[in-house]
């Protein structure tokens, strides 16, 4: 018999740990190649971990809960033949539970917060993402994570340590008053300090727990507002063209390409060729500083069958045709439906697009994706009539509009250049081709 050490895979680009969600298997199961032995959480999907080798697990090296480092064994599985040289990684496979928002959980967050209230890995000290996010909630300062204890290897603070020292009565962080000339006295900054409402129950009302991706979300959208002043602006698109040459090509593009012809790729196309005009939408701050992207990656918001929101980022999009945009959206957002999506398929977007019209809704203001500075909002297309100005004089026509909404980070994208972004992306759907190929 040969001991086997399951170690905790890698689940994608930039994610270095898992939380163990629960252990599918118990100790003395005998298990078979690739059946799902635990799950997993990430800061970007939940997955399950399945066995690389056939055998009976002997121990479980770490329990639910824990945070484990990528390559760490997790269990010991006893096999048949050669003891293994080396311990193997297990391939992860496709997500069974609701995969976190991306949008709505990116890996640059802690550095898009308020540095007086963000600990961050700026010493020489190493603390984990859910460990920072933790003393980001409960308003411990980096200083106070550096003088606490910690239980883990080399002396590293773990979830379980700094739950404990909120437990026992961590202060709150607060901000020192800025020193002001007394002629000129001058409100200090600090942070905002979030008052929850009493809520009451009433014979009849039901409770209903969040789930954890819907946890998940509140937190991210309370941060984004809390990070970025948000301003929208709005334009109302008169998109007959594009409707109509929708209408007379997509019959022939499924035939051809054996893929559907939606409005999102065609929203998608002309947001890329407004990014190319106005490059400073497709930034990011850290800090003090800016950082113009290179990459034009457009995340598209999905609605998921529990009603939760996931978003799929199609990467590099500036260098797709229409044809490759509709491949890549329909593909992510099927399997953003089924649960299926890599982690790094929801990460890395530079700017979203979020489709309100599809539930009927003529036009909306969306919370920006944090680290990301704008996100838009594409209404429903409905039929209006409109005075339409030929060479014979103005006549009253049936036309199809929509109402774009665009929302943007205002300490960094002023509302010239929010507004001139909106009004190119109405532009370019506006004067779509008539003749063009589909």
């Amino acid at each position: 018999m040969a001991q086997f050490e399951l170690v905790m895979p890698k689940m994608g680009e930039s994610i270095n740990e898992a939380t163990v969600i629960r252990w599918l298997k118990s100790e003395g199961d005998t298990v078979e190649v690739d059946e799902a032995i635990l799950e997993v959480a990430t800061d970007k999907v939940d997955s399950e971990v399945p066995a690389p080798e056939a055998g009976t697990i002997t121990k479980f090296l770490c329990g639910e809960g824990d945070v484990i480092p990528v390559g760490q064994a997790v269990a010991i599985i006893e096999t048949e033949g050669a003891s293994a040289s080396a311990p193997a990684s297990a391939p992860v496979s496709a997500p069974v539970e609701q995969a976190k928002p991306v949008e709505v959980i990116q890996e640059k967050i802690q550095e898009a917060q308020v540095q007086t209230v963000t600990p961050s890995n700026t010493g020489d000290r190493f603390y984990s993402p859910l460990v920072l996010n933790i003393a980001r909630k409960e308003g411990i300062s980096m200083s106070q994570l550096e003088t606490l204890p910690g239980s883990g290897k080399n002396g590293r603070v773990t979830k379980k340590d700094i739950l404990a020292y909120v437990k026992n009565g961590a202060p709150a962080t607060t901000t020192a008053p800025a020193a002001t000339p007394a002629t000129a006295p001058v409100a200090a900054s600090k942070p905002v300090e979030t008052v929850k409402p009493t809520v009451s129950l009433n014979a009849g009302d039901e409770i209903i727990e969040m789930d954890r991706m819907r946890k998940l979300i509140a937190d991210h959208m309370v941060m984004s507002k809390q990070v970025s002043p948000h301003v929208s602006s709005f334009v109302e698109a008169d998109v007959t063209n594009l409707v109509n040459w929708r209408n007379k090509n997509k019959a022939g593009f499924q035939q051809r390409e054996g893929e559907r012809l939606t409005f999102t790729p065609l929203f998608i196309e002309a947001v890329v060729k407004a990014i190319k005009d106005f490059p400073m939408i497709n930034i990011e701050v850290n800090g003090d500083n800016i950082i113009k992207r290179k990459a034009i990656n457009v995340g598209m918001a999905a609605a998921l069958p529990s009603g939760n929101l996931i978003v799929p980022v199609i990467k590099n999009a500036d260098t797709k045709n229409l044809v490759g945009l509709a491949r890549e959206v329909n593909d992510l957002a099927n399997r953003a439906r089924n649960n299926a999506l890599k982690p790094d398929e929801i990460s890395g977007g530079t700017y979203t697009i979020t489709n309100v019209g599809t539930f009927g809704n003529l036009m909306g203001t969306p919370i920006i994706n944090q680290p990301q500075v704008a996100i838009l909002a594409t209404g429903a297309i409905v039929k209006k009539p409109a005075v339409i100005e030929t060479q014979y004089g103005d006549v009253i026509g049936i036309r199809h509009f929509m109402y774009l909404s665009h929302s943007y980070d205002h300490r960094v994208v002023d509302g010239a250049l929010g507004g001139m972004f909106v009004k190119r992306v109405a532009e370019y759907l506006e004067n779509w081709d008539m003749d063009r190929e589909a």
